[in-house]
């Protein structure tokens, strides 16, 4: 037909379809010009198949088929469409975020031999994802303009964390006392300077020794920490995730108030909480006073989420029994653990300034700093709550990647199928693509090509981040029954019945609605130990 047929043989370019795109995407408009109706392109796009064919298509457009790998693995099934090229070509197109994917080649070229399915599939794939990062990213734009706005109109002062309140008031409450500071590189003011740089030259204030939690001081080591000597200061700095993880006689000796400066995470099974109960208890059995600097919790302090723990999980992951994501900050829960627990301590918590418990870290325009050498930035803490639960089981959960906690991964998984079966549940919040990483040296999996599945959060308010590791743990029971080793789970998920009901292919929304009334009761545990307000 000379080369004008709308089959093979119409030529066009990338510019020229992305016009077309754009067109079908604004129910037949473009520019101002009316091309087609809207009733049109609504019949375009409307399933037209028989009744019994398992291929789903429109008038023309491919919206559920066999030939639909172009679509990738992020783009919805059902209510996104596109098509394909006899040279490799396609076009897809999602009427929900208004997006559209080009892809053009020439895979005949040579020998008409050449295949691009794979690759046009991964490319709608990274196209999809990297949409769902900046929807992200403008999502938390907005709501930090929102903020600012708030800010400026109530006029709510910056927030100041317990060591800038301290240091705002001239350090009085540790005047004349010889101080003992268990902290590490989160132990950090709004300028920059360290809590032990701003103790050790504080007036009237003796710092007599360091106390270091997991992962040491400076917050770099994944193994056994040694005792040592800070160079900066001189003074000695004691192990507490060494020989001994409480403090003993000959450390505490000289000190007459311990002071606690350390950032939690908001997940029951983060470790530094553990360390501050230790040391309180030592403390109190001393009768040393104790001050702790409050910080936020990273992922706000009003959701909570998952199971209370079984006394059978209760140790140094999970010392009192809670949630997984207990929602108070570090100065709450020495509040609650130090009443609750009935261990009497002298305790006084220096509240912050300025902090909303609804708020995300980065909402606080404070740094974000490390808490340890897996905990890279705000995203990694959000799902932690859900992938760390899982942690203990035969995953890879990223650690030795550039990604931790971003995405989970083993040998024996198939990434795609995996991947599939999420999206397919329609999780709040939270979209999967499959990925392949090899962990380096020193992680899980070391070396071995891991397949799985990668997360990307598309609305954090709606992310339930425990659900999130019940789904991925229910898909994986169900697609690889025991070689999946699940039950390794119990001590950071902490329970051994919601274990079962996995196993038992519940429904894992209905899993998570089975933690109701635990959450009830927390919520009831934790209100007469707010610092700050729920509203």
């Amino acid at each position: 037909m000379g080369g004008v047929a709308g089959h093979a043989g119409l030529f066009s370019t990338a510019a020229d379809l992305s016009r077309f795109c754009r067109m079908l995407l604004d129910g037949g408009r473009l520019e101002g010009a009316r091309i087609l109706s809207p009733a049109t392109i609504e019949r375009m796009i409307t399933p037209s198949t028989p009744a019994g064919m398992k291929d789903v298509r429109g008038l023309g457009w491919d919206i559920d088929s066999t030939y639909s790998s172009n679509r990738g693995d992020l783009f919805p099934a059902g209510s996104s469409f596109g098509h394909t090229g006899f040279t490799g070509t396609s076009l897809w197109l999602d009427p929900q975020t208004k997006s559209y994917v080009v892809f053009l080649s020439n895979r005949v070229h040579p020998d008409g031999k050449g295949d691009v399915t794979a690759l046009r599939g991964k490319v709608a794939t990274i196209a999809a994802a990297a949409l769902s990062q900046l929807a992200v990213a403008r999502a938390f734009q907005a709501s930090e303009s929102a903020r600012a706005r708030s800010a400026e109109s109530l006029a709510l002062p910056t927030v100041m964390t317990g060591i800038d309140v301290l240091e705002a008031d001239g350090f009085a409450e540790l005047r004349g006392k010889r101080i003992g500071l268990v902290t590490n590189q989160t132990g950090i003011s709004r300028s920059g300077a360290t809590t032990i740089d701003l103790l050790a030259h504080a007036p009237g204030v003796t710092l007599v020794a360091l106390f270091s939690p997991e992962h040491g001081i400076r917050g770099q080591l994944e193994e056994k920490v040694d005792s040592s000597r800070d160079e900066r200061t001189g003074l000695p700095i004691f192990s507490l995730y060494g020989d001994s993880r409480r403090p003993t006689d000959a450390m505490l000796a000289g000190i007459d108030t311990l002071v606690i400066d350390l950032q939690d995470i908001g997940a029951r099974f983060w470790t530094y909480p553990t360390t501050m109960e230790f040391a309180i208890e030592e403390a109190a059995r001393r009768r040393i006073a104790v001050v702790v600097l409050d910080r936020p919790n990273p992922i706000g302090g009003v959701d909570v989420e998952g199971p209370l723990q079984d006394q059978s999980a209760i140790g140094f992951t999970g010392y009192v029994t809670m949630p997984v994501r207990h929602g108070l900050t570090i100065g709450e829960l020495a509040r609650l653990f130090n009443e609750d627990r009935g261990v009497g301590a002298d305790l006084t918590v220096i509240p912050m300034k300025g902090w909303r418990r609804a708020a995300w870290f980065d909402e606080d325009a404070l740094p974000w700093t490390a808490p340890s050498p897996n905990m890279r930035n705000l995203l990694a803490a959000m799902l932690y709550p859900g992938i760390g639960a899982i942690e203990q089981t035969n995953l890879s959960v990223g650690r030795g990647t550039d990604t931790p906690f971003e995405h989970i991964g083993a040998p024996w998984i198939d990434g795609r199928a995996l991947a599939s079966a999420l999206n397919d549940r329609s999780i709040p919040g939270v979209r999967f693509y499959p990925v392949t990483f090899t962990p380096a040296a020193g992680a899980k999996l070391a070396g071995q090509t891991c397949h799985g599945v990668s997360m990307i959060v598309t609305d954090r308010a709606a992310l339930h981040p425990v659900r999130v590791g019940v789904e991925i743990a229910s898909a994986l029971s169900r697609m690889y029954g025991q070689q999946f080793r699940l039950e390794d789970a119990a001590t950071l998920l902490g329970s051994r019945a919601t274990i079962q009901k996995i196993r038992a292919g519940e429904d894992p929304l209905a899993i998570a609605q089975s933690w109701t009334a635990d959450e009830a009761k927390w919520r009831a545990i934790r209100a007469k130990y707010l610092l700050y307000p729920l509203g």
